[in-house]
């Protein structure tokens, strides 16, 4: 399978995760790592578990998380361990429809994708 398939599968995976109201799941499409950074609308994020525990007091049931949907604009190589993958996210929930866009950095890990750096609002 080659990168961008990768890539695109791994996101995926978390979109069913999150679907699935398990947070923990979701995260595993995350570098594990304190050097993970993760931009949001509450600032900056360093680290793997501070990004989880950022998800988890954000969104601390399944009528908060809601339906997660993702809409990939463009997967872009920085060479042959890097990709930037710019998309747009929403969030289809009872009362709202909270939206916006991301960019991810990847890195290749072996034969896994990692996001690596992670800027949403």
């Amino acid at each position: 399978m080659k990168a961008e398939e990768k890539i695109r599968t791994v996101l995926a995976v978390q979109q069913e995760c999150w679907n699935n109201g398990d947070v923990d799941c979701f995260m595993q499409g995350y570098w594990q790592s304190d050097s993970l950074r993760f931009i949001g609308k509450s600032g900056i994020n360093y680290g793997w578990q501070a990004t989880l525990d950022n998800y988890k007091k954000s969104y601390p049931d399944q009528a908060a998380m809601g339906q997660l949907e993702f809409d990939i604009l463009n997967v872009d190589p920085m060479g042959t361990e890097h990709y930037l993958v710019t998309g747009k996210w929403k969030l289809i929930r009872e009362s709202d429809e909270p939206n916006g866009l991301f960019t991810l950095i990847w890195k290749r890990f072996g034969d896994e994708w990692k996001i690596i750096y992670d800027h949403s609002s």
